[in-house]
């Protein structure tokens, strides 16, 4: 299925282009520069965790400041917003049930580099333009440390969060969330990884140490003097757009780099932190490959695959056996875009490392669990005019009465409904959830009466979609049930689209978690 954004992904390149001076026939030479790993933060300190003063936890101090990085050996340092002067930030390695603190300051400029459009809510004129919120993507946190998209700090300023860190084994990621100008703080910079670690899966012996690579893949357009070119709808006062391609792939922050592997099994943590493209990963020789796990860790049994789907804020936990492959140099392609290169080595290599056939149980939610299901539309909706479009999640707007009110420890179906002709990745903050099916739609019907008409069978997840999620492809003109337990805090968190431009235009909305009393306090 080819969507909307699709073709803009790969036909509207042509028009991006024709603005852009790195065009193909002015890039710059492919796999010269070696990939980089992020350093892993370290803390500085430790403190009483919140409500157990008796018990000392890390504390971290992560700086957002503005830096000048080469993303490519031939092209001039390019100005980014990193934390603790990098992007991507710093790598955290944390073990299920050690909690952590998290001071993140604000040392960013007062003023954005990139076009901020004033019309969107929460982007007004009157708010500083170096404002950021961090949000631990897959945390389940207390809400005054998830990152509220209007909980932002301005430059001079800084928060604390706690991250208890009571959770299985997985692949998290941290990135800014400031409303209204969440799609540029991401642009610019603003996001890392964060794993956390635990016994069932050190027991499993996967590749580990310096055989388990993160790999943090964005589509981004540069200038002729290297800097990051985002681009504008054409009208001064409301630059916003409702989509973004760019013609250019960064892997932790390098354009074309390469990496030197051993001929032996590696494994691969990829995140796709893309504005709004969907990755489409595979390798240059037609070599088969498996994915392990996905958002919120390890699927219930190795898959194989030759291309690797990977919607923006998705994780895939890959593993590539390069054995046999002696000398050989292949590249990842993401659809007609080069990605990054492997060199292997001539020699053969030692590997005490396994893949299991059966990796992690995911014990399925029975259906009869859900307490609640409810039926929520996703739709682009014309605004005024001169005004740009608006993205709406069940037809309200962010300001809107909170509509969503899950009880603490019970189950509820979530039926997305897609209306529109775009793919959505929807994320919900705080909890993971498994994925029922997907279902195609009458979409005409739906709009003219609010009848669910079917037109076709429903379809199972994809194997590779089959464990513990935090992030939802809804494809367009069709139904997407995903089965939620809301557990660990009550309290009021969000649910969003993952593309940034559209959560960016009101394609997001609070939910609180609430007590079996109906407080969320």
């Amino acid at each position: 299925m080819i969507t909307r954004r699709e073709i803009v992904q790969c036909a509207g390149l042509a028009l991006l282009s024709a603005r852009r001076a790195l065009s193909d026939s002015a890039l710059p030479a492919k796999f010269v520069d070696r990939l980089p790993i992020p350093d892993i933060a370290r803390s500085t300190k430790t403190r009483a965790a919140p409500a157990r003063p008796a018990i000392k936890i890390p504390y971290y101090r992560i700086v957002m400041r503005q830096v000048a990085t080469k993303v490519h050996r031939d092209l001039p340092p390019t100005r980014m917003w990193g934390y603790n002067a990098s992007s991507p930030g710093p790598t955290f390695e944390t073990r299920s049930g050690q909690g952590l603190l998290i001071e993140w300051v604000n040392e960013l400029p007062g003023q954005h580099f990139l076009p901020i459009d004033h019309r969107l809510h929460g982007a007004e004129r009157d708010k500083p333009g170096g404002r950021a919120v961090t949000h631990v993507h897959g945390a389940k946190v207390p809400p005054e440390s998830d990152g509220y998209p209007e909980a932002w700090y301005a430059p001079g300023t800084s928060a604390v969060y706690y991250y208890p860190n009571n959770q299985e084994a997985a692949m998290l990621w941290y990135h800014d969330h400031t409303m209204g100008i969440n799609r540029l703080n991401v642009y610019a910079g603003l996001f890392g990884a964060f794993f956390i670690r635990d016994q069932f899966e050190d027991a499993l012996q996967l590749p580990s140490g310096r055989f388990e690579i993160p790999l943090i893949l964005c589509d981004r357009e540069l200038t002729p003097d290297g800097q990051l070119d985002y681009p504008v709808s054409g009208k001064a006062d409301a630059p916003w757009i409702p989509d973004f391609a760019g013609s250019l792939i960064l892997v932790n922050g390098k354009l074309f780099p390469y990496l030197d592997v051993a001929a032996r099994r590696y494994r691969f943590r990829v995140l796709n932190v893309s504005n709004g493209r969907f990755l489409h990963l595979s390798l240059s020789n037609g070599q088969s490959f498996y994915q392990i796990g996905t958002d919120q860790g390890l699927l219930p049994a190795p898959v194989p695959l030759s291309t690797a789907t990977i919607a923006p804020g998705e994780r895939a936990d890959l593993l590539i056996d390069f054995k046999g492959r002696n000398g050989d140099s292949i590249v990842v392609n993401n659809d007609s875009l080069t990605v990054m290169q492997f060199r292997v080595a001539q020699a053969n290599a030692a590997d005490e490392s396994s893949l299991p056939k059966l990796l992690r149980p995911v014990p399925k939610i029975p259906e009869q669990a859900a307490v609640k299901t409810r039926l929520l539309t996703l739709a682009e909706v014309p605004n005024l005019v001169n005004e740009p479009m608006m993205m709406l999640l069940n037809n309200s707007h962010w300001s809107s009465p909170v509509t969503e009110k899950p009880v603490l420890d019970t189950v509820e179906i979530w039926t997305l409904i897609n209306l529109s002709d775009d793919s959505h990745p929807i994320h919900l903050h705080l909890v993971r959830f498994q994925i029922l099916d997907r279902r195609r739609i009458d979409a005409f019907t739906y709009l003219n009466s609010g009848e669910l008409r079917y037109t076709g069978p429903a379809t199972p997840p994809a194997a590779f979609e089959a464990g513990w999620k935090d992030t939802v492809r809804a494809d367009p003109k069709m139904v997407t049930r995903i089965i939620v337990r809301f557990e660990g805090f009550k309290g009021r968190y969000v649910w969003h689209c993952h593309v940034l431009e559209h959560e960016d235009n009101e394609m997001m909305r609070p939910f609180d978690v609430i007590a079996p009393h109906g407080g969320i306090s």
